[in-house]
């Protein structure tokens, strides 16, 4: 952010707060020494503003996200999703095991019926993503 635009982000909160205490329902006199004391704290913020700390700041976060986004691939998308099948599929099962080592019938049932439920959904998630063609450059604008 230039120091230009942070000019006009502070003046324009500087603005914002001054409407709104003008339109309190204050006396005059206490209007005017509430503005005066919000314009000397913004004046002492805008100070203490580093154009430069503002910057790499920004910079940061803008490469942030863009590893963010080159993390969304689909094959990583579709490498995570198979890994988290796997692990739910490892749960069911530990489920199941309990219930037989528990010798509880009733519950057996329900944890494979669980077990199925988990491998058909995480199976659908994975069919889904394997079967997705990536959008071309055109319908993502179409889309926007």
């Amino acid at each position: 952010m230039s120091k230009k635009g942070i000019g006009k982000f502070i003046a324009g909160a500087g603005i914002g707060a001054a409407l709104g205490i003008l339109f309190a329902p204050k006396k005059g006199e206490e209007t005017r020494a509430d503005l005066k004391r919000l314009f000397d704290d913004l004046m002492l913020k805008v100070k203490s503003i580093d154009a430069e700390d503002v910057k790499l700041t920004v910079e940061e976060k803008i490469e942030d996200l863009k590893n963010g986004l080159d993390n969304l691939t689909k094959e990583k998308v579709l490498a995570e999703a198979k890994k988290q099948a796997r692990n739910l599929r490892d749960a069911a099962d530990e489920l199941v095991e309990y219930a037989i080592e528990k010798g509880t019938p009733v519950i057996e049932k329900s944890a494979n019926a669980i077990k199925a439920k988990v491998i058909e959904v995480s199976q659908a998630v994975i069919d889904k993503l394997s079967e997705e063609k990536p959008k071309s450059d055109k319908a993502k604008k179409n889309e926007k």
